[in-house]
This record gives C-alpha cells, structure tokens and sequence, in this order.
C-alpha cells in the first residue's frame, strides 16, 4: 500500500459528514494497517511512519492502535504459520512435546521465523478443537490428533507450501 495514495475520504464511506477530520483519520487506521500487513506480511516501521505523517497522528497512537490487535506483527512473518495450540485439552495430550519437536526440526523457538523466512511458528491459546488434541494449524489448515512421531506429517506440509 502506498499512503501517499491513502484517500481517507473514500475509505470512510458516507459517514465523512458527521466526522470530524481527526475521527476521518483515526477510522481508516485500521484499514491501513490491513492493506499494508497484506502487502509487506507484516506492519514495517518505515511506512508506519509514512502513515502517521500523511494522517498527522502521533506515531505513538498509531503503534499503541496497531499493537491492541493482535493480528497485526511488527516483525516480518514467515511465509506459512505453523500454530501450536497449547490450550487445556492439546496441554494435557502433549502439546508442550509436540512444540518441542517442531523447535527441534527446524531450529526455531515459538515466536521466532526461519532464516529462510519458509515458517513462523507461534502458539495459540485454544484453536477450537478440542476433541483432535493436541492440535497445530498449518496456515490455519487443522492437523490433530499428533504426537512426536506424527510431527514430521506438519513438518512435510510446510515444506511443500
């Protein structure tokens, strides 16, 4: 996304009457910072920068709005997410010991990327799958039901992806 090019006016639709400039500004932030998570896989400090300038908001807001979502990262992301659920269920039925095989095999720690940037590997609280516990997403597509040995089935999945 280029902010030069960032039109508030349009991005806030029909509402634009009864805002005032900075509510404008402020309510197309969230937007912004989907477009350019989209185009960069994650939010660069250079173009938040750009961002803050072009709406006049503090770069402190921007970063303290971008930072209350948690879907949006301030480090570049690997190209597939591989997800641990390390909630109740997948907790009790092994997940620790399949998190540590996934570290082990690709030589990472959860919340770290490969070098090659193939994979970023986080854990979630609970994926909602209780029942195929211990449960990994591979770029949100469910694997359940693993163990140790049954790792190198998401290991194969991200290296074909």
């Amino acid at each position: 996304m280029n902010v030069e090019e960032l039109n508030v006016d349009e991005k806030i639709g029909n509402v634009k009457d009864v805002l005032s400039e900075a509510q404008k500004k402020r309510g197309v932030l969230i937007h912004a910072f989907q477009s350019i998570q989209k185009e960069h896989n994650y939010l660069p400090e250079d173009v938040l920068n750009s961002l803050s300038k072009k709406l006049n908001i503090p770069l402190s807001e921007v970063y303290s709005t971008a930072s209350f979502y948690k879907h949006f990262y301030f480090k570049p992301r690997g190209r597939n997410v591989v997800c641990v659920c390390v909630g109740t269920a997948c907790h009790v039925r092994g997940a620790s010991k399949v998190l540590e095989k996934i570290e082990e095999s690709f030589g990472i720690k959860e919340g770290e990327t490969t070098a090659d940037m193939a994979m970023t590997l986080e854990t979630v609280g609970c994926v909602g799958c209780c029942g195929l516990a211990p449960v990994v997403t591979v770029n949100e597509e469910v694997v359940g039901d693993l163990n140790p040995k049954k790792v190198d089935e998401v290991i194969t999945m991200v290296e074909e992806k």
